[in-house]
């Protein structure tokens, strides 16, 4: 299924990806820094859920209390279990 997460406080506006089961495929950020989000997408291509929340999960970005990557974590975590709905076709 593909997801889409408004992110909150960050550069990036908003997080695509795919889940299948608790496996993260296709991750895509809108906006944000370019070349360091490409870079996380394709490190965390076809990991699960588990691995990018306990990875990233409460990561920062300079004065912010959050950051790209920590909402990421939280995005995944909230489709995993439920809290986020798919993209309608």
């Amino acid at each position: 299924m593909k997801y889409k997460y408004k992110t909150v406080n960050t550069c990036s506006s908003a997080i695509y990806f795919d889940m299948d089961g608790d496996v993260v495929h296709n991750i895509a950020f809108e906006g944000g820094c370019n070349g360091n989000l490409k870079a996380i997408s394709k490190l965390l291509d076809g990991q699960k859920v588990e691995y990018i929340e306990n990875t990233l999960r409460g990561n920062t970005c300079g004065f912010r209390p959050t950051s790209c990557a920590d909402q990421l974590a939280i995005a995944v975590r909230q489709a995993y279990d439920g809290n986020l709905s798919p993209i309608k076709k």
